[in-house]
């Protein structure tokens, strides 16, 4: 099927609303518009680029936890938690008791992405692993009563207060399993040629538009491209956060998906998205770029520390996964006493390398700003 000729699906008549059936997805696309080939070569080759500094860059595992958390904060952000960037790498007793349930579900997505990641080895992307992932995000959080890691099995709606004032009501319930299970063929059929990144671009839509959970479905799609990329190898870590750029574009983002089921106009959602992965790659190669010269100028720093520059290496190590720290935390990691890890911590205050951010003379919080304002 061409991406020019698509018919997104139709409405149905239910008990007083009318419900949305996309059309089924797996099968072959093509495409006539030029512009479509010139943002998948654009998008594929920025996506290498940036895979390639999981490749080359030493230790990356240390910087990749911190990507992780940037996908998770904005992704949460999209659906209206408020948790900043330096609050999503604290621990829960550092967190204001009003905004600890903005926190959690941020910690619930990193952990969704870390146990899904791990499960690919062993699993394919799949309705299974999905429905795993899902139960790990809701779990314990707003929306925790709303079935996690299920299917639903009831109406659900986005916009408005109820089914007749919806912005947009998804398929009924007992169309979802054919849907998930048409997006799980597709994401797997090997007897047809789509590119990866347009394959995934429709998975997106479909699973947006199919809603198939009753709570945390944004999350969720916006997951599955990060694991797809994973699974299919343009990405060896999940160094991409995509969300940061829907985040920021979040009007239009919606408005390209909506504009799908209302005009068929999948090329534009297409376009946007290729844009999208352009735009993210890009800024993730000034990241790394970024993080690599801070290191090195960093490190620079720490071999001034005489005997306790071993111990300085070790704690900025850890800072690279958790910039965030407290002279408790400094002690306990390094095994050394209260009075040795404050005069540690000092010492990399006088070196610009930590912030003091309270301002309080006890229980003070010390951040790596110039790291984390990387992200």
């Amino acid at each position: 099927m061409k991406l020019e000729s698509f018919k997104s699906g139709e409405y149905k008549q239910q008990y007083q609303y009318q419900s949305f059936s996309p059309t089924l997805i797996n099968h072959g696309w093509s495409w006539d518009d030029g512009r479509v080939n010139t943002l998948l070569e654009q998008a594929t080759k920025a996506l290498g680029e940036l895979n390639a500094f999981s490749l080359i860059v030493p230790d990356v595992d240390l910087f990749i936890e911190m990507h992780i958390v940037k996908e998770a904060n904005q992704s949460s952000r999209i659906e209206g938690t408020q948790t900043q960037m330096d609050e999503a790498v604290m621990d829960i007793d550092q967190i204001a008791p009003e905004r600890r349930d903005d926190w959690q579900e941020v910690q619930n997505y990193i952990q969704a992405m870390n146990q899904a990641i791990a499960d690919l080895k062993s699993l394919l992307l799949s309705t299974r692993l999905i429905r795993q992932t899902h139960e790990i995000l809701m779990s314990g959080v707003r929306g925790e009563h709303k079935t996690p890691g299920e299917f639903r099995v009831s109406q659900n709606w986005i916009g408005g207060s109820c089914l007749q004032d919806a912005v947009f009501i998804p398929p009924h319930h007992d169309e979802v399993a054919e849907l998930m299970s048409d997006l799980e063929k597709f994401l797997h059929n090997d007897e047809i040629e789509v590119p990866h990144l347009i394959r995934v671009a429709i998975a997106h839509y479909q699973f947006e538009t199919t809603h198939p959970f009753l709570d945390g479905n944004g999350r969720i799609g916006r997951l599955i491209i990060t694991l797809y990329l994973i699974e299919h190898g343009m990405l060896t870590k999940p160094s991409l956060y995509l969300s940061d750029f829907i985040e920021k574009h979040k009007g239009a983002y919606y408005d390209a998906l909506t504009r799908v089921r209302a005009s068929n106009d999948l090329l534009h959602w297409v376009r946007f998205f290729l844009n999208a992965i352009v735009e993210t790659a890009k800024q993730g190669c000034e990241t790394f770029q970024a993080i690599l010269a801070l290191r090195h100028q960093v490190e620079g720093k720490i071999v001034t520390l005489g005997r306790r520059a071993e111990n300085g290496r070790h704690l900025l190590m850890h800072l690279y996964k958790k910039p965030v720290i407290t002279g408790t935390q400094v002690a306990a990691l390094l095994d050394v006493t209260p009075r040795a890890a404050n005069g540690l911590i000092q010492e990399l205050v006088t070196l610009g390398i930590l912030n003091e951010t309270t301002g309080y003379k006890r229980n003070r919080v010390f951040t790596f700003q110039a790291y984390l304002e990387l992200f």
